[in-house]
């Protein structure tokens, strides 16, 4: 990558900048720490503030307009042409504060967390918030509730193998407890101008969050046309919430539920017999096996990365118009 005459200012030095890289990339490349997940521009937890220089286009991409009048942009997304003098932004109008009302497990690996906000969130079922630890690390989680029924922000928890954030929340976080977070974010929610059109929903593990966010919307807004909902994982303990939603199903004739088990992937031993037929197989394959023609039908893939990225080229491929494909795949510093 050819060196610039350009640099990066930060804290009182100075970084020399590569033509095309990212002022991350720069950053880190420099030993120099700051909050980030995804480098993808989705999560927004890499985001600062330009206080000199011009900022490419782009990298403002999702955020909040009145952010964006004040010079924020997204670090992994800003690969500048030329000098910038660039902060960590401070609290206002980014981070809020909230209080943890219940924690409950869900599964071995999987906690749910009940918040309530100091101040009141305008969001959509299924968008996602960032929270932050003492430590400045943040992570973004999607939200399972629903504004119109429920006064608290509901979050599902996957405990990663040393996971910061998932450990923290975990282990230590309690009710009572006061959380910082930032949102909310996201373009993965209902649309309620077509009331009679399909929704086909496909997650993986944590995915299921904003999934059932989505539901929850769609029926409480009425929603007349199918809702399919196909939830999947590697291995038993991934499944979860399935009393909540075959509860749904029962209450709603257009809603149907459908458990998918990828046996063998897990670490759980899974007894084949009998349980294929319940649990089918992979999410994404077992819906579009049942789903062929996607015309007019409205897409929401959420969980990992590969499956998502598969699914949208499948749906495509099916039919579906790329409007219409609602994407949220759940990006780790890993991925």
């Amino acid at each position: 990558m050819e060196v610039s005459p350009t640099e990066i200012c930060y804290q009182g030095s100075k970084y020399p900048h590569k033509l095309g890289a990212s002022v991350l990339d720069t950053l880190l490349e420099n030993g120099v720490e700051i909050p980030y997940s995804c480098r993808a521009g989705v999560c927004q937890s890499c985001v600062m503030r330009c206080d000199t220089g011009e900022l490419p286009a782009n990298c403002q991409t999702g955020l909040k307009d009145t952010l964006c009048s004040q010079g924020y942009f997204l670090a992994c997304q800003c690969k500048p042409e030329e000098k910038l003098s660039v902060t960590l932004p401070n609290d206002l109008g980014m981070f809020g504060h909230a209080t943890v009302v219940e924690k409950t497990l869900l599964s071995a690996n999987i906690c749910g967390l009940k918040l309530l906000s100091f101040l009141p969130l305008d969001y959509h079922a299924g968008q996602f918030i960032n929270l932050r630890n003492a430590e400045g690390c943040i992570r973004s989680y999607s939200l399972a509730s629903l504004p119109a029924q429920q006064e608290y922000l509901e979050l599902h928890i996957r405990r990663h193998p040393d996971g910061e954030m998932s450990s923290w929340l975990f282990d230590e976080i309690q009710p009572g407890d006061l959380l910082d977070l930032q949102g909310p974010n996201g373009q993965c929610f209902y649309i309620s101008d077509n009331p009679e059109q399909t929704l086909l929903l496909i997650g993986t593990g944590t995915g299921l969050a904003p999934l059932l966010g989505i539901v929850r919307d769609a029926l409480y807004s009425g929603h007349t046309g199918p809702i399919y909902l196909y939830h999947g994982s590697g291995s038993l303990e991934g499944l979860y919430h399935q009393e909540i939603l075959e509860q749904l199903a029962k209450r709603h004739e257009n809603f149907s539920y459908q458990q998918c088990l990828s046996a063998g992937i897990g670490k759980q031993p899974v007894p084949l017999e009998g349980l294929l037929e319940k649990w089918p197989g992979r999410a994404d394959e077992i819906a579009f096996e049942r789903h062929i023609d996607l015309n007019n039908t409205q897409i929401y893939l959420c969980g990992a990365p590969a499956m998502v990225k598969a699914a949208q080229r499948r749906a495509f491929l099916a039919g579906a118009e790329l409007a219409l494909i609602h994407a949220d795949p759940f990006l780790t510093r890993a991925d």
